[in-house]
């Protein structure tokens, strides 16, 4: 797969023919997905097939259910309220995502990551082969009704649903994404860090964020910013000891909107963004190591790198060292997959 280019070129689809996708395919596709996420921590989640019509309709029904009941739903004629119920049902496969339930937001926030990052290499993995996806969570959906459908449990987090399918709609230009550069804070002194005889500077991981800007979100929202840590103290600026004084750190920070599904939404596509961004430096010579440490949960802590109120560091990643010669243990989700 051509990275670049694919991350580029995917958009979001909306209208799907009615051609059926086998299970062994879609089976093919989450194994691939799931094994293109890395993580130090074994993340859980689990996924839901919805594979028949019957399967397709009762999961429609429940999606509609909060919609007929609200002021709004009184409103809306039934004619076009069973149009958007046909799509779905429709629809050849709906796959909801879910992050399960952990012992601290630390550790919900690594399941959670990790079902976005899933789901986002899974869009890439479909444009590939030709299958278009629509990443729906609209909260208008997310009631009572549906949540028992999915089978939500306590404490677990919803990510979404893709919407998958055929395609053969034109395909629109897409809108600009604002350059890194523009969301990008250095603090390295102005120093250039080297490591093993290949460079890792500022200008080099800004390239990569680059091609890793077009993460999907709704609105074309980016809600992200960089923050560049280098240096001869990068380490020490982060709490951290490393004996490879080469090491440089990327903070991915997120804003954090009042409105919760918004703020949601946003941490999801900085997710994806990251992932966007382990993908392309699979070619660099140098390694990149995602953490989520208990520090940026610490407001306090955050604020030597100019966190703002209304921001939050979503992860650090660790760059340099040599990609080869990384020694730090990483698995790939288990599929935790259920049929109906």
């Amino acid at each position: 797969m051509n990275i670049a280019k694919t991350i580029r070129e995917r958009r979001t689809i909306r209208k799907f023919h009615e051609t059926p996708i086998e299970q062994e395919r879609i089976l093919s596709l989450l194994n691939n997905a799931a094994s293109l996420y890395e993580s130090e921590e074994t993340p859980h989640w689990r996924c839901v097939h919805y594979s028949t019509f019957e399967s397709r309709q009762r999961l429609a029904d429940s999606m509609f259910a909060r919609i007929k009941e609200s002021k709004l739903g009184k409103l809306i004629p039934a004619p076009i309220t069973n149009l958007f119920k046909k799509q779905v049902s429709n629809t050849p496969v709906n796959l909801v995502f879910i992050a399960e339930a952990a012992e601290n937001q630390r550790l919900s926030d690594n399941n959670y990551a990790a079902v976005c990052s899933i789901m986002q290499n899974l869009q890439l993995l479909g444009w590939e082969s030709g299958l278009g996806m629509l990443w729906f969570t609209d909260p208008m959906i997310q009631g009572e009704s549906f949540f028992n459908e999915i089978g939500l449990r306590e404490g677990e987090r919803f990510a979404g649903i893709l919407h998958m399918g055929y395609f053969d709609q034109p395909l629109r230009d897409r809108r600009k994404r604002t350059p890194a550069e523009k969301k990008w804070l250095a603090m390295d002194g102005g120093v250039q860090r080297h490591s093993d005889g290949h460079q890792v500077s500022s200008q080099s991981v800004l390239d990569i964020l680059n091609e890793a800007v077009w993460a999907p979100n709704d609105g074309m929202r980016e809600p992200w910013r960089f923050i560049y840590v280098a240096g001869d103290d990068a380490a020490s600026k982060l709490g951290a000891s490393y004996e490879d004084a080469s090491l440089s750190f990327l903070l991915v920070v997120a804003k954090e909107e009042a409105d919760p599904h918004k703020r949601e939404e946003d941490y999801a596509a900085v997710c994806c963004l990251i992932q966007n961004f382990r993908l392309l430096t699979e070619s660099v010579p140098w390694h990149v190591r995602r953490m989520i440490p208990e520090w940026i949960y610490d407001r306090e802590r955050c604020k030597p790198f100019g966190i703002r109120p209304q921001e939050r560091i979503v992860a650090v990643l660790e760059l340099g060292g040599d990609a080869r010669q990384s020694n730090a243990a990483t698995t790939s989700p288990v599929l935790n997959i259920t049929h109906l």
